[in-house]
């Protein structure tokens, strides 16, 4: 997410105004095993993940077959550390959206029962951009 740090939610502030931000609380064994379990192609920057979203034969890319590698940062012990430091830094930028009123958080594991909840909120924010023929 963005801004992840206090000092980069202020230089935000000077470039634009926000009126609703969204923080998504997803448990730190959930984040730290979905990370854990992606895996790449470097050639073409295709991404896999072991659970759901798996190459046709395990470590292989799809389309050139070649060897797929797990990024350094993408090591379970590297992955717990990253989620450390994220939750430190970002919980004053979460303080800082509370204060003003424009939080909105969920809660969950799986993407697809959030984002109703994500898509209702920010259909009742944004208005429906209209075609030419509903103008």
């Amino acid at each position: 997410g963005f801004p992840r740090t206090l000092g980069q939610a202020e230089a935000l502030d000077r470039i634009c105004k926000l009126d609703l931000v969204i923080s998504l609380n997803i448990p730190f064994e959930t984040l730290k095993d979905r990370l854990s379990a992606r895996w790449v192609h470097p050639a073409s920057g295709r991404v896999y993940n072991m659970d759901f979203n798996p190459p046709h034969v395990q470590g292989i890319d799809d389309l050139t077959g070649e060897p797929l590698v797990q990024r350094e940062d993408d090591k379970p012990e590297a992955v717990a550390a990253r989620l450390r430091k994220y939750k430190d830094a970002a919980k004053p930028v979460i303080e800082l959206y509370k204060s003003r009123g424009i939080l909105h958080s969920f809660s969950g594991t799986e993407t697809n029962k959030i984002w109703p909840y994500v898509y209702t909120l920010l259909s009742s924010k944004i208005p429906p951009i209209l075609s030419d023929e509903e103008n």
